[in-house]
């Protein structure tokens, strides 16, 4: 397939039209510059890599400003290396040091934090884990006495504040990526503030490529006593390596095939370059990979000699899988990684030239007056538009293809709506009230969250015993839940387990709904793996399930790819699940809870599952549909669950809702209605049928 064919579908902005003329010309002897792949790159020493790199021509502002300024706002272009670059300045600079502070570096992803702290302590030429180390949820290499700089999460950030809460171990804080706005993020900004109050010295560094940086310098700008301004901001300018933007001529019909045709049509055009391409979500991504392998045996056999190698990238994918995007390839290879927005931010892979953009994001929605927080896919932003363009420019000259016209381009939202303002606020509040924010309305937001929705998580905080009725965290259960890195619903699960007799059990069923399915289904194998994952369901429901799946992997198993080949078992998110457990079961000694089992007593676990999750209670319908005991809104069973192709159970306990063109209940299971006024007496009452209802709550103290 000639380049002229890659082409055809896209058009370069400048150009007069895509009706008037082709996008690009043939590249050969007619003078039209071709990609360049630079072959010295890996000859060269890391420390001119670093030289070249744009932001080191800002290193004495970089530093001057942090000597007059507590805070600064670094705006640079993507792979200008200021996640990289900056914290070793410091080091150089004397600013941090083992015998006096240290500097942390927060990521909005673990895959950023832990391939960051390996490229830095590459550049270091020292082992990760000594001078530069890192610290995710469930997972840190890091010494305590010898690291300095140190990659983090921003929940890892806000867990230190617990202990630490004016984190007197560091001496500069570096916020980077702030522009994704998640949840964590914004806490780790207010606070962060906060913390300034009290500790003057303490310096922090905003960073991220497409930042509002007025608003965050508006934010951070407090005058000092001689009424100077304390916080201002710096653009870096610059790429490494400039990047060509394509736009489609037509907008696409389905971006999941159009994306894995354009994999192949540059495939079989360009020379050299990996590729990277961006889909909203894991189930896109397994899907896209599938096709890309199936376009690819076929290129081999009509006698393709580069072979097409296809990796997922998202967030639930084990770490070493992740790694695997990072390794080299043969010459005789291509890579192309397919990737949900986990890779637009923080992430170089080395040999990425090419770029196909969706156009697309699954994000969280959350209605406050329904009560359902759901993951919608709608259009991404301009701004991360952006960050997926500067994945190709980091290492050499790229190319991003769009998938929609440059028209729908110029319609999309600036920047994305932060977390904070569209999603479920019970952790946030929960890990507020633990740091000792007792009046959270008047917490100083970056973005102020919905005054209904802050009620909603109050009203389920203080269902869930976390809180009293003046808004008071009670103690021990308010701490002990804040201190666990799971969402509140399942922190009580894992607390009342000894209760009811099943530690043992809870922990694995909590760790094994951490990491998303792990039943395999292809449209090649479906019925087959339909059989096969029958033999592990039980008509009690998903729960059980799960659990038996996994005692099946570590008895009969013996953990072994083998087995779980055999049964249609994703191994690597098996693993990771008893990765976990053993995490889980940690927190299981720090609290003193005894690790008991329960056996084949399934009521128990029921029972107890019931007790974390009792607000997310469905009632069978006349119709067939379910009505959700709180907010009465219309539900159905996920088409991925057991009982899904059950007879319908009057009442149903659920996870999570997932919403694409109906509402779907995932994690489903059967309960008894009469556990709900036993076990949640404050939250439902018996009707005059004898049927349950959920009753008014609140008011609450802000």
């Amino acid at each position: 397939m000639s380049q002229q064919s890659n082409r055809q579908k896209f058009w370069k902005p400048g150009d007069s039209s895509p009706q008037q003329q082709q996008v690009l010309q043939e590249r050969g002897g007619n003078g039209d510059t071709a990609v360049i792949y630079d072959t010295t790159e890996a000859d060269k020493s890391l420390e001119n890599q670093r030289q070249r790199l744009p932001i080191f021509n800002y290193r004495n502002h970089i530093l001057f400003l942090l000597e007059n300024y507590r805070s600064l706002i670094i705006v640079g272009e993507t792979g200008c290396g200021k996640s990289t670059q900056i914290p070793q300045y410091l080091l150089d600079a004397g600013w941090i040091t083992k015998k006096s502070k240290k500097m942390a570096i927060t990521q909005p992803r673990r895959v950023a934090a832990v391939s960051l702290a390996t490229r830095v302590a590459d550049e270091r030429r020292n082992p990760l884990g000594n001078d530069v180390g890192y610290a995710i949820r469930f997972d840190e290499c890091c010494d305590e006495r010898n690291t300095v700089i140190k990659y983090i999460t921003d929940g890892v950030l806000l867990r230190e504040m617990m202990t630490d809460p004016l984190l007197k171990q560091y001496s500069v804080i570096m916020v980077d990526e702030a522009h994704e706005r998640s949840l964590n993020t914004d806490m780790c900004i207010g606070l962060l503030k906060k913390i300034q109050k009290h500790r003057p010295e303490l310096r922090l560094i905003i960073a991220s490529a497409t930042i509002d940086a007025e608003k965050f310098q508006k934010f951070f700008n407090v005058n000092d006593d001689q009424g100077n301004d304390t916080c201002t901001i710096l653009s870096v300018e610059g790429r490494v390596y400039p990047v060509e933007v394509f736009y489609s001529k037509n907008p696409v019909p389905d971006y999941v095939k159009a994306t894995v045709s354009t994999i192949t049509d540059i495939h079989m055009s360009q020379k050299e370059g990996d590729i990277l391409a961006f889909l909203t979500g894991q189930e896109e991504v397994d899907r896209a990979v599938t096709l890309v392998r199936e376009q690819a045996r076929a290129a081999a056999k009509s006698g393709m000699k580069k072979y097409l190698l296809a990796l997922p990238m998202y967030s639930t994918l084990p770490i070493n899988e992740q790694q695997k995007i990072f390794e080299r390839t043969s010459r005789k290879s291509r890579k192309v990684i397919i990737a949900t927005n986990i890779a637009e931010t923080s992430i170089t892979i080395n040999g990425v030239v090419f770029v196909v953009d969706c156009g697309f994001v699954k994000m969280k929605g959350y209605n406050p007056k329904t009560g359902i927080e759901s993951l919608i896919v709608c259009p991404t932003s301009k701004a991360s538009a952006l960050q997926r363009t500067g994945r190709a420019g980091r290492n050499r000259f790229g190319e991003a293809y769009r998938l929609y016209t440059e028209e729908s381009y110029e319609t999309l939202p600036d920047a994305t709506v932060p977390e904070m303002q569209r999603t479920n606020l019970i952790p946030v509040i929960l890990q507020l009230k633990s740091l000792g924010v007792e009046n959270v309305v008047r917490f100083d937001f970056l973005s102020p969250p919905p005054a209904q929705c802050m009620a909603n998580a109050l009203e389920t905080l203080y269902a869930l015993g976390a809180i009293d009725e003046e808004g008071y965290l009670v103690e021990p259960l308010g701490f002990q839940m804040s201190e666990f890195p799971l969402d509140p619903l399942f922190a009580k699960m894992i607390l009342n387990s000894e209760k009811f007799g099943c530690s043992e059990e809870i922990i694995s069923i909590v760790a094994m709904l951490q990491v998303n399915t792990v039943f395999s289904m292809s449209a090649r194998t479906r019925a087959m793996s339909m059989k096969q994952h029958r033999k592990f369901a039980v008509y009690e429901g998903d729960h059980i399930t799960l659990l038996n799946v996994y005692n099946a992997f570590v008895t009969r198993g013996n953990e072994t790819k083998q087995w779980s080949n055999s049964y249609c078992l994703n191994y690597e998110r098996l693993k990771r699940a008893c990765q976990l457990r053993k995490q889980l079961a940690k927190y299981l000694n720090r609290f003193d809870i005894k690790s008991v089992s329960c056996g084949r007593d399934t009521e128990k676990i029921l029972r107890c599952i019931t007790s974390g999750f009792f607000a997310n209670v469905a009632k069978l319908q006349m119709d067939g549909t379910y009505c959700s005991l709180k907010g009465k809104n219309t539900l159905q069973i996920h088409p991925t669950s057991v009982l899904a192709t059950e007879k319908p159970p009057k009442y149903v306990i659920f996870n999570e809702i997932l919403q694409t063109t109906n509402y779907y209940m995932r994690d489903v299971s059967v309960i008894n209605p009469d556990w709900l006024c036993e076990l949640a007496p404050h939250y439902y009452e018996s009707g005059t049928d004898r049927s349950i209802e959920a009753k008014r709550m609140g008011p609450f103290r802000l």
